[in-house]
């Protein structure tokens, strides 16, 4: 008498597809996440045709309204700007520090002389405006 010969089931999990669907998540959530370097807000910049990348700048001003102005990601309005300027040059000398100020095109000509001359008063006068590139050169 032979043995009836049946087949059996598999018994082992495969892992290998499972972590190949891991890998191309990671991937995949790893190109398509941006890192926001700004502090939360949106700027359309103006733009301008000699505007060239600044390589490094001690104090970064984001101007947004008079009531809505980051100095190094701190938030503050007009009136309370010199007393956070004043802060941030304290840990250094003012005359060597430099400073990018950063507006949305629609914010008012007044409010960049003012802050330009908040900076001024605390002795900065390295300011370097922040535009974005156009597409064509001339």
């Amino acid at each position: 008498m032979k043995p009836e010969r049946r087949l059996r089931p598999a018994t082992n999990v495969n892992l290998v597809p499972l972590i190949d669907v891991l890998l191309i998540l990671i991937i995949f959530f790893m190109i398509t996440t941006t890192f926001k370097v700004a502090p939360g807000i949106s700027l359309t910049l103006p733009s301008s045709t000699t505007s060239q990348n600044v390589s490094s700048s001690v104090i970064r001003v984001v101007a947004v309204s008079d009531a809505e102005i980051y100095v190094d990601r701190v938030r503050t309005n007009l009136a309370g700007l010199p007393a956070v300027i004043k802060r941030r040059a304290s840990s250094g000398d003012p005359s060597t520090l430099k400073a990018t100020l950063e507006g949305d095109k629609s914010a008012s000509y007044q409010l960049m002389i003012s802050v330009l001359d908040a900076l001024r008063r605390n002795g900065i006068d390295a300011v370097g405006l922040r535009t974005r590139p156009t597409g064509g050169t001339p």
